[in-house]
């Protein structure tokens, strides 16, 4: 079935079924492509044309399509024990990976709840804290504190706190959305006009000075947390403050009561070249953590909140911690978690994640040269964002009506190359790809990410002037 010139709902309509995406956001001229075949970084569509996977599925596949070692260990878990529930019986895989989670996670995090992803690991972390915190007699903290913008998931806790006004017009009336702070915006905040920049200590300073000010005006007895992206996703363009921040916003939480929740859905399990991001600053570890996405690597749906033995025993002891979703510590998802961890250590992959990172941002950096359209480079890792712009020297946004992150997609992947990106806040941040090949990823395939990057700036750029966009660039 052809896709190339109808709309998706030109191609189903009247017929019954159709893919997931039938229920989003539609546009005039389909192209996605229907894949049928993976294997490492690459993708096949159903026409035997060949992509290279630069956005991970998105940010989900950390070690590539097809592992065999990690299907194998499926196959083998499903053919002895495919499901126990957590509260009628225990399961090895269970308890194995937890094992191994928590040693890889250090100290601060012995204790390891899993779900089925991000969404759900996340809304298990609020509502862990809130038990917590309610079972200690502090039962007027219940409100959330997070980030303008931001994204925690999509149900309706996770909606709660992720920093999009459209999430608040269409659900505010049925929940109690949480407070937002401007997030460090460094590249479009501390830009001044252009006229000059604020030291990055002080910019830290302020920006972290507003979780202050927030939490003394909703008055600090009801705040229970705050929630973070230690590195952003599609919502904020790969944002990824510096450890000053970090630093300072754990200060002011200790100051307050106020529990540290970090969401590492997007960063965790290795893809910023550590187990966790939070390993980078010794002095700013949260209270809980929040992983999913790499931590199955797409073979499996997996999740996880992370948090202390001290916290959970203290919990235990008082009221237990009795939430649960269906599929928590499923031993075949938890059979497929070990074996991606054993792919990790066994490969030595953060350091592998270390090395191509920093050559793969060097070039994108470099690429600036060539390209007036490639705006701020940023991110850790190999989760990178590239913000598209009208003009490097005023940074100013492509205008909104081009929808330019969306354009730039359609031609990348014309050009065989799957990158990630969506448009957040109706683009009045900007607008960001995202560039988060797997982990894994070898030499040559950043390479050749980096040449069909390359290959698809300069036609983005013709199409701008093509639109007579050639004054955007002045």
């Amino acid at each position: 079935m052809s896709n190339d010139t109808n709309s998706l709902n030109d191609i189903y309509k009247g017929l019954p079924g159709g893919p997931q995406d039938i229920f989003y956001s539609q546009p005039e001229v389909d192209t996605k492509p229907t894949f049928v075949k993976g294997k490492g970084i690459y993708l096949w569509d159903e026409k035997g044309k060949k992509y290279i996977d630069a956005s991970s599925g998105p940010v989900t596949c950390n070690l590539g399509h097809a592992n065999q070692e990690i299907l194998e260990a499926i196959n083998q878990q499903g053919q002895k024990l495919s499901f126990s529930f957590p509260s009628t019986g225990r399961n090895q895989p269970n308890i194995e990976l937890s094992k191994q989670v928590a040693t890889m996670a250090g100290e601060g995090f012995e204790r390891v709840l899993f779900a089925s992803g991000g969404s759900e690991a996340m809304d298990m972390a609020i509502k862990f804290a809130r038990q917590l915190r309610h079972a200690q007699g502090e039962t007027k903290r219940n409100r959330l504190i997070s980030c303008q913008p931001s994204y925690h998931g999509m149900n309706l806790s996770s909606l709660a706190v992720s920093g999009d006004p459209i999430f608040s017009e269409i659900f505010s009336d049925m929940i109690t959305m949480g407070e937002k702070i401007p997030a460090m915006m460094d590249y479009k905040d501390n830009h001044n006009n252009g006229i000059q920049r604020l030291l990055e200590d002080e910019f830290v300073y302020q920006s972290s000075k507003l979780l202050e000010e927030k939490i003394t005006q909703m008055g600090s007895d009801n705040v229970l947390a705050f929630i973070i992206e230690p590195v952003g996703g599609s919502s904020s363009g790969a944002l990824a403050p510096p450890e000053n921040y970090f630093n300072q916003i754990r200060e002011i939480c200790n100051k307050y009561g106020v529990l540290l929740i970090y969401d590492e859905v997007m960063s965790g399990s290795g893809r910023t070249g550590e187990f966790l991001t939070s390993h980078l600053w010794p002095n700013a570890r949260p209270d809980i953590s929040v992983i999913a996405k790499g931590l199955g690597a797409g073979y499996m749906p997996l999740g996880a909140m992370l948090t202390s033995a001290k916290l959970v025993d203290e919990l235990t002891s008082l009221t237990g911690f009795n939430y649960a979703y269906t599929y928590n510590a499923s031993p075949v998802a938890c059979a497929a978690g070990i074996a991606v961890l054993e792919q990790i250590n066994k490969q030595n992959l953060l350091q592998n994640c270390r090395e191509k990172s920093a050559y793969l941002k060097s070039q994108l950096e470099s690429m600036k040269q060539n390209h007036p359209s490639l705006g701020d480079v940023r991110g850790r890792g190999l989760l990178l964002g590239i913000e598209l712009v009208s003009s490097q020297k005023t940074r100013k946004s492509l205008p909104l009506e081009l929808n330019s992150v969306e354009l730039f997609k359609s031609i990348a992947v014309k050009n065989g190359l799957l990158i990630y990106g969506r448009r957040s806040n109706q683009g009045i941040y900007g607008d960001v790809v995202l560039v988060a090949p797997p982990i894994n990823s070898s030499q040559s395939e950043v390479e050749e990410i980096i040449n069909l990057l390359d290959i698809s700036f300069t036609e983005f750029e013709k199409q701008l002037l093509s639109l007579k966009a050639l004054s955007y660039f002045n």
